[in-house]
């Protein structure tokens, strides 16, 4: 995760400031297709994001855990946590 921790707070603050302007959006009565359009962009952001962490995840911690002979607790947690991402 330290590897892409500055691209993955990057794009955090990139949906920060969406979610800001989906803020200002409802407030100013935008047209509702509107704010679902960037509700959507939002949504997906968030879900790249998600993909970057779950990549670095397996790639750092699931892989150290196999190789340190801890890979069936592991592999549990990071298929719990693909659920939940997923849901």
């Amino acid at each position: 995760m330290k590897a892409n921790r500055d691209e993955v707070l990057r794009r955090l603050r990139r949906i920060e400031g969406q979610v800001r302007g989906l803020q200002r959006m409802v407030e100013e009565d935008r047209y509702c297709i509107d704010i679902l359009t960037q509700l959507a962009a939002s949504r997906a952001a968030l879900t790249q994001v998600g993909m970057q962490v779950l990549d670095a995840h397996a790639r750092g911690c699931l892989t150290a855990a196999v190789q340190s002979g801890q890979s069936e607790p592991a592999i549990d947690e990071f298929l719990d946590a693909l659920e939940r991402f997923m849901k």
